[in-house]
């Protein structure tokens, strides 16, 4: 899809497009700025400039050249995820998946586990959050140009086919998180912070016209298929009324929603 968009841009503004790979974009700044000191040069990201280390790294080795930088703001899943109910701004504004942005705790990174490699810390900023009322937006991995493991011993790369995981895979791993710590006793007296029956907000390609947002348990969502990526997940904490009331919209069964926020210690 990107490659057919860059041959579009490169017909209509007659100058070559180059897609910035992770390996370009991480080790090839000094290509990327050959030129800027007697052309313009244009690095289109997806969501927020800064929204990446290496985006920053660019800007100041730009300016450490002595390139002049312009930046151009964009919409990113930060702030748009105000479709599922979040909004930034007056308790009064809401976003339209139902939730309040002041409401909203540390972002935490859902990564895909292997075999050998299964992280579960970002549980616990989850868990800081719901204790104290705040939802939980998780970004959810994104594997693109991933070498694959036999290629790391060769000198030619290999990679694996691009994935992106979805909101069923994520609350998967969640709830095999919650049935380890409750095996090992680390849940202990800590029901209030995430069970099956935890709501969460599944939301899926947020700002295109096939936008899609579920509100279930976490129990649910773990079956629910939003179609193609992108996807975020949003674990909730305190449900305000007006919170409620938009957020049961996107529920498939209403009065079931209603009963897990009532049943919930934290979203009461």
């Amino acid at each position: 899809m990107i490659g057919r968009i860059g041959l579009k841009w490169e017909q209509f503004y007659e100058c070559p497009v180059i897609l910035a790979d992770r390996d370009l974009v991480e080790q090839g700044s000094d290509e990327i700025l050959r030129d800027a000191l007697t052309k313009d040069i244009a690095f289109l990201v997806v969501g927020d400039p800064f929204g990446a280390t290496t985006h920053t790294d660019l800007v100041l080795r730009a300016q450490e050249a002595g390139i002049p930088c312009q930046v151009v703001h964009n919409a990113s899943i930060m702030n748009a995820i105000g479709c599922c109910g979040l909004q930034f701004g007056h308790p009064c504004f809401q976003n339209e998946n139902g939730f309040q942005l002041y409401s909203f705790g540390e972002t935490v990174s859902i990564p895909y586990w292997t075999d050998t490699w299964q992280p579960d810390s970002f549980y616990d900023k989850i868990a800081s959050n719901r204790s104290r009322g705040l939802h939980t937006l998780c970004l959810l991995d994104i594997r693109v140009k991933e070498p694959t493991t036999e290629s790391l011993t060769k000198k030619k790369k290999e990679y694996q086919a691009p994935c992106y995981m979805s909101v069923s895979e994520a609350a998967h791993q969640l709830l095999q998180i919650i049935k380890r710590r409750k095996e090992t006793g680390d849940h202990q007296n800590r029901d209030v912070i995430a069970s099956e029956k935890t709501v969460c907000v599944g939301v899926a390609r947020v700002g295109s016209p096939s936008q899609k947002i579920v509100a279930c348990s976490l129990e649910e969502m773990r079956t629910t298929d939003l179609g193609s990526p992108l996807h975020s997940l949003v674990i909730a904490g305190r449900i305000q009324p007006l919170e409620l009331e938009y957020l049961v919209q996107f529920a498939a069964n209403k009065e079931a929603l209603e009963q897990l926020i009532a049943s919930d210690p934290i979203l009461i």
